[in-house]
């Protein structure tokens, strides 16, 4: 099952077509995608196997992001060993480095993004988007409580997210339009093994970054395990996943994002972001 905001209101998607799952149900359940996941059970009994033959066509231009008001939003770093490498970082990893980015940063997957600054990074990632409170799960139950996947792009900027005695991670990749997401989120049982996927991310066709989510550190069910050790995950929250080798910061020389150019992000059975990418007035250094 694949669901989305298309004009503002859930839907049910194929590649081309949506449902309008408030329209559908006769009012059952509200066209606000946010509020579905508060009802995540009792949704996907409705929705599993309806008809889309009623589905209409829709444009990339209706396409919103698919969650926008979550409650958390979680972002997991240095969870790829590749990217643990070309990071510098000596210590071997034994716990997941969580940080938050700000609500405010959510995109759509089209959406135009605005660079605050010439040292904006690119960080494709899986987005895990939560069906069910989860506190203190299991590993092994912890899918179970995962509405679906989307695709997301963790953009940082650099010298804000460094800077200083302390890091200001959750400040540097907050600014508008810094957690584009979408186009759909997909149901778990859509993927073969949802553990394994295809992730990648271009500018203007190059290929920036290439990788498998077999290769995360710290996997989706491992991630909600530790995290719901220490606090509640609530329906409809998200948890950016971590990103592979390849990101600007760790070239040689380092590269960031220009304005003019569209970086495109995708993930294996979920879909692309296609983010046009603008200049800040004045852009010179931090806005």
């Amino acid at each position: 099952m694949r669901i989305g905001r298309i004009g503002g209101r859930l839907s049910l998607l194929t590649e081309d077509r949506a449902l309008d799952v408030e329209k559908a149900s006769g009012g059952r359940f509200s066209a606000d995608p946010d509020g579905i996941y508060e009802h995540w059970g009792e949704f996907t009994q409705w929705a599993r196997g309806r008809s889309l033959d009623d589905a209409t066509p829709f444009g990339p231009q209706q396409v919103g992001p698919p969650v926008q008001r979550p409650a958390q939003i979680f972002g997991i770093g240095l969870n790829y060993q590749a990217h643990v490498s070309e990071a510098g970082v000596r210590p071997q990893i034994t716990a997941p480095a969580v940080f938050t980015k700000f609500v405010t940063s959510i995109a759509g997957p089209y959406d135009t993004v605005t660079l605050p600054s010439n040292r904006v990074d690119w960080e494709v990632e899986l987005v895990a988007v939560m069906g069910r409170r989860a506190y203190r799960v299991a590993e092994r139950d912890a899918w179970n409580h995962v509405a679906g996947l989307t695709v997301g792009q963790d953009l940082s900027e650099r010298t804000v997210q460094l800077e200083g005695p302390v890091p200001q991670f959750s400040l540097g990749k907050s600014y508008p339009g810094f957690s584009p997401i979408g186009p759909a989120v997909v149901t778990v049982e859509e993927f073969d093994n949802p553990d394994d996927l295809a992730l990648s991310c271009s500018l203007d066709g190059e290929v920036l970054q290439d990788g498998r989510t077999r290769d995360l550190i710290f996997s989706v069910p491992e991630l909600i395990n530790r995290i719901s050790a220490i606090l509640p995950l609530l329906p409809g929250d998200i948890i950016f996943t971590g990103t592979p080798s390849g990101v600007g910061m760790a070239r040689d020389p380092e590269r960031y994002l220009p304005p003019g150019a569209t970086l495109t992000s995708t993930v294996e059975g979920i879909g692309t972001l296609s983010n046009h990418l603008v200049a800040a007035p004045h852009m010179s250094g931090i806005a």
